[in-house]
């Protein structure tokens, strides 16, 4: 018989990644609740790990018993964590210290149940505006929701996706978001109104049927709009909304998408994660743990690293960008 902690690891599946503010931790969540916090010094010093044995966490602790956590960042004194119905906040002190098994919620956020069904909703993902102090949280109930982080209020939904929403981004004034239902809306924050609609799988050269509709990954930058889903993951030009490079990958799904300097990273229903110029040309294949890569951050101080994590127990870190160089286990 396999004991309920070994298969609980061997069906592992790690959602979401995030760095410490001073970028000397990652942090990752998975499906079961826990959060596994790894000190980058010790990660990346020289290793005193037996042979064949992966290098686990420093500390590990439940923030949810039994729920997943879809999605976490990174606030000055605060990793927030997203979970179904609740986004928590815990102190850095406490998560990076030998206290980390004993993290106690410092605030909680409930985001309101569905009226007709009294389902709490889905976190599946926050994006932070340190401008305004202001979190962006997509949700299963098809809303985006606008916290204030001061006093942890919900300021207001904004409403149009008519299906759950996957992913979002932000770029000074303006949020990109992504759905199940095959739409990417682009948001005026200052206006609070949805000032445009891009639908990949309409355009025949993007579309996946056989995939679905589904939009899983959004990055933007001023002049370029990255998404990728069920659909082809393709760059759009943000001022005439036109598709200007489709992107040649053998995946069966996009989950993570974003544009970083002058590189595209993406992953996803495939066993690499792919680094590529804007025009589609590979810079590198990197192979992953995972048949499955839900969650890509990198940083590039006080330690340069990139971690992919997704359908396994096993963390792959990267410092050069291009190739694999370990592989840390969650738990």
């Amino acid at each position: 018989m396999i004991d309920s902690n070994d298969k609980k690891l061997f069906y592992n599946t790690v959602l979401s990644q995030t760095f410490s503010p001073d970028g000397n931790y990652l942090l990752a969540g998975n499906i079961y609740g826990d959060v596994s916090v790894f000190n980058l010094s010790k990660v990346l010093g020289p290793n005193k790990v037996e042979e064949n044995e992966l290098q686990g966490p420093s500390y590990r602790f439940a923030a949810y018993p039994e729920q997943e956590i879809s999605c976490m960042l990174s606030v000055e004194n605060f990793l927030v964590t997203g979970t179904r119905g609740e986004i928590s906040g815990w102190d850095w002190k406490v998560v990076t210290s030998n206290k980390a098994p004993k993290s106690k919620i410092s605030w909680n956020i409930q985001i309101p149940a569905n009226k007709d069904s009294y389902d709490k909703p889905d976190i599946n993902y926050m994006v932070y505006s340190k401008t305004n102090n202001l979190l962006y949280v997509g949700c299963g109930d098809n809303n985006i929701y606008v916290i204030n982080l001061e006093d942890r209020k919900i300021l207001r939904s904004m409403q149009g996706h008519t299906d759950y929403i996957h992913c979002l981004a932000i770029m000074d004034n303006q949020l990109a978001s992504c759905s199940e239902d095959g739409s990417v809306r682009l948001w005026d924050l200052r206006k609070k109104e949805n000032t445009n609609i891009l639908t990949p799988h309409l355009i025949d050269k993007v579309a996946r049927p056989r995939l679905g509709k589904w939009i899983g990954a959004i990055d933007l930058t001023e002049d370029w709009l990255l998404c990728g889903g069920g659909p082809n993951l393709s760059m759009w030009h943000m001022r005439t909304m036109e598709v200007a490079t489709v992107f040649d990958l053998a995946d069966q799904g996009i989950h993570v998408a974003e544009i970083f300097e002058e590189r595209v990273i993406a992953g996803g229903a495939t066993d690499h994660v792919h680094h590529m110029t804007y025009q589609g040309e590979i810079l590198a294949k990197v192979p992953t743990s995972n048949l499955t890569v839900y969650s890509v951050v990198h940083q590039e101080t006080p330690h340069k690293i990139l971690s992919v994590a997704g359908s396994s127990n096993c963390i792959d870190i990267s410092t050069n960008f291009n190739y694999r160089e370990m592989t840390l286990k969650f738990a």
